[in-house]
């Protein structure tokens, strides 16, 4: 494999193509996706043909009504009176795939409800966390990268790595920044780093409180590949509230969840060996570059394609939520 520029890192993290900057691959990919879209035509998800052709071969009392709009390329579905209702029935559908073995994807049940937005505030419904991808709807998650301040390293700085377990359904055994996690309805993001920072590195909620920094927000649309665990080209629409946290020195993380293998604490020089070789899952890697630009490690002066890694870090999206409205720390 061909070592990976940073440019290159962001492409495959960010891999659906810009209908500027390339038309063709552009228009070739979207000739194969449906817009999953709601009542007033607000687009909510790009959904593969192949999962289109699924849910119309799904028994009607098990989907509810569908129309499909070959013409326009739109799927309406999961339009009942309520958001109860709306997330009853997408339950219903995804449990009955699951039942079937329709969806390799779906063997990686985790029992979250994900939100779907029909506004930048709203919630329409709620989705089975492993099953978004069959509906290509926004993903929310929240990552964290720890660090410890080192004169003796270069940068002045240490990184906190971990390994994600080799028994994991999604990217085992491959590379993450500190913690990271999903966002599930109604949860708070900052809640959420600090329930992930105590599950998967044993960090105390007060020191979370007291050290960690929310730095922003990224944005991008990733397409899985086999280590996804299900099928390929699923579009991964997603957004991550981003923190920092300066360590003690003397802190030893300890995984406690089963879904980290163990830590590392790279140089920065390491930790940017290990992302040329492509050994971090992709989305981490992605908010390890951001990392590196927010200290000052890249510059505009010795990264030549700074401002496309920029346009990737927050590429503005189609779909509605709270990524619209702005950053939010709480």
């Amino acid at each position: 494999m061909a070592r990976l520029t940073n440019l290159g890192i962001m492409k495959q993290a960010d891999a659906f193509p810009y209908p500027d900057a390339e038309p063709e691959a552009y228009k070739a990919l979207s000739e194969t996706l449906y817009t999953l879209t709601w009542k007033d035509g607000q687009p909510l998800g790009y959904m593969l043909d192949s999962v289109v052709k699924q849910l119309l071969a799904t028994p009607e009392e098990v989907r509810g009504p569908v129309v499909v709009d070959e013409a326009k390329r739109t799927v309406h579905a999961f339009e009942q009176p309520t958001e109860a209702e709306r997330t009853a029935r997408v339950a219903t559908l995804m449990a009955y795939w699951r039942e079937n073995q329709t969806f390799d994807i779906l063997r990686g049940w985790r029992d979250e409800l994900w939100p779907v937005y029909g506004s930048d505030t709203e919630v329409l419904y709620s989705a089975e966390r492993s099953g978004t991808g069959l509906l290509g709807i926004m993903r929310y998650g929240v990552h964290m990268t720890g660090y410890v301040k080192d004169d003796t390293a270069p940068y002045g700085m240490k990184l906190l790595v971990a390994q994600r377990a080799p028994n994991k359904s999604t990217y085992p055994s491959m590379l993450d920044n500190s913690v990271a996690g999903g966002l599930m309805t109604g949860e708070d993001p900052f809640e959420c780093i600090i329930r992930e920072a105590d599950e998967e590195a044993d960090l105390p909620e007060a020191l979370m409180r007291e050290r960690a920094k929310f730095t922003g927000m990224a944005t991008y649309i990733y397409i899985t590949d086999e280590r996804a665990g299900g099928e390929a080209g699923q579009i991964y629409p997603e957004t991550q509230w981003i923190y920092d946290i300066e360590l003690p020195a003397d802190f030893e993380p300890a995984p406690k969840d089963g879904e980290v293998a163990g830590f590392y604490m790279w140089t920065v020089d390491e930790v940017k060996e290990k992302l040329a070789e492509g050994r971090f899952k992709p989305n981490c890697a992605l908010i390890l570059v951001d990392f590196f630009l927010r200290h000052k490690i890249l510059t505009p002066e010795n990264e030549p394609d700074y401002d496309e890694i920029l346009r990737r870090l927050h590429r503005k999206l189609p779909f509605p939520g709270p990524h619209q409205v702005g950053p939010s720390t709480a």
